[in-house]
């Protein structure tokens, strides 16, 4: 889609509008990838947003083995998007508000255990897609409710996604190998990160609010939207617990700070969160049990002079994953475009690694020896030893790489990727 001429301007303001009018023992992510089943190849998956495109990577030598479309019906959806002019209007304000001006096609993704499916959810589209790594066709399609689909979460048995819903404030449960929906449950504004805890029989989720409001300043943040973290029985979909985060940060002297979770973490016995918030170059650490915020972590701001109005959908910072030992974190430094990693006994920084534009997104490597780490100004990645703190390869992907996940492709189907 080309920029927007004066009428798109039109209909992106009033988009903006309405959306402004209703303001109201390992870590998580090592777990993402569950037991494989039948003879498959361990991959990483990178999920290129503008350009709707899925890169196939060998862990070990990053050498990419395929690379898959993930929007082979693109005409056709767009065809239904710019004959409805509620969809259009919003599709443009995503397109221009969240997306920089570009389309967002590509925003998370998970391989079945066999590695003959990709699930992927893509945000323009507003749906989550199987596609066959076979046919490379698309097998079922399910359209989220609202007009935005974003985070997605697999269950450990591989079974079961959630994916966030982003203009509708609730999050779906989605069965693998046919996209039939099997429960819903109730966020706040924006839903955002999911991650499957306890063995998978619960789920922590959090919401991030109105980032794309204009209205950035601490004294402001009332007006954007709701924000949650809650854990969620991941059977009955019942919200067990929500947590008050804006009271966490009060009792630390941080009434100013942002309550909006954004990527997180979790301890090897899950019972510390660590996650990253809106506006913080750094990240918090929160006792599961009692709620309470029990180490503040600031890491260099090297944009002091950039005004909040100026951060990327309000992220400082932009992607955490801690190793299986529960030792170190891996942070993306996304504001000031750097990597760092963080002894999580000391709490101290190690190099800040330059290896890229607008650092998006942290993933920890299978072994979890590495993490990986998206510069999506710069369309690579970069695997980056947790021992040493340094970068140990890069590779060059799509445009406007985000989301990293380990996952599988059956054997039999490596070399037509």
């Amino acid at each position: 889609m080309p920029r927007t001429n004066a009428v798109v301007r039109v209909l992106l303001a009033a988009v903006v509008g309405v959306l402004l009018g209703t303001a109201g023992m390992r870590p998580a992510g090592a777990t993402e990838s569950p037991a494989p089943l039948g003879d498959v190849r361990r991959v990483v998956f990178v999920g290129n947003n503008w350009d709707g495109t899925a890169d196939v990577l060998a862990p070990g030598s990053f050498e990419r083995l395929g690379r898959i479309d993930v929007v082979p019906d693109y005409d056709e959806r767009m065809r239904e998007i710019t004959t409805d002019p509620v969809r259009l209007a919003y599709f443009l304000a995503i397109q221009q508000e969240i997306g920089e001006g570009h389309d967002q096609l590509v925003d998370d993704m998970y391989s079945s255990r066999d590695g003959r499916l990709l699930v992927v959810s893509r945000p323009s589209f507003a749906d989550v897609v199987g596609i066959s790594l076979a046919s490379k066709q698309i097998v079922w399609r399910f359209p989220v409710a609202g007009y935005r689909s974003d985070h997605m979460a697999m269950s450990p048995n591989g079974r079961r996604v959630v994916v966030s819903a982003s203009t509708a404030d609730l999050v779906h449960v989605l069965r693998v190998r046919d996209g039939k929906e099997l429960g819903r449950f109730p966020s706040g504004g924006s839903p955002h990160e999911s991650v499957f805890i306890d063995g998978g029989r619960r789920i922590l989720h959090a919401s991030i609010g109105m980032v794309y409001s204009p209205l950035d300043q601490p004294e402001a943040d009332a007006t954007k939207q709701e924000r949650r973290l809650e854990i969620v029985d991941a059977r009955t979909f019942e919200v067990l617990r929500k947590y008050d985060l804006r009271k966490a940060l009060d009792e630390r002297g941080m009434e100013r700070t942002s309550t909006a979770v954004r990527p997180l973490t979790l301890s090897p016995d899950e019972q510390t969160f660590y996650f990253q918030v809106s506006f913080l170059h750094g990240f918090l650490a929160m006792d599961r049990a009692s709620g309470r915020i029990t180490r503040v972590v600031h890491l260099p701001n090297l944009v002091k002079d950039t005004p909040r109005e100026q951060y990327l959908l309000d992220s400082a910072h932009h992607g955490i994953a801690m190793n299986p030992a529960g030792t170190k974190i891996c942070v993306a430094g996304t504001m000031s475009d750097y990597a760092t990693v963080v002894d999580a006994r000391t709490f101290e920084h190690g190099k800040l690694l330059k290896g890229g534009l607008k650092p998006y997104w942290v993933t920890p490597s299978w072994d979890g020896r590495s993490c990986y780490i998206s510069w999506s100004g710069s369309d690579k990645i970069s695997k980056i030893s947790y021992r040493t703190g340094r970068i140990v390869q890069s590779v060059r992907v799509g445009d406007h790489p985000q989301r990293v996940r380990n996952g599988y492709v059956a054997r039999s189907l490596v070399a037509g990727l």
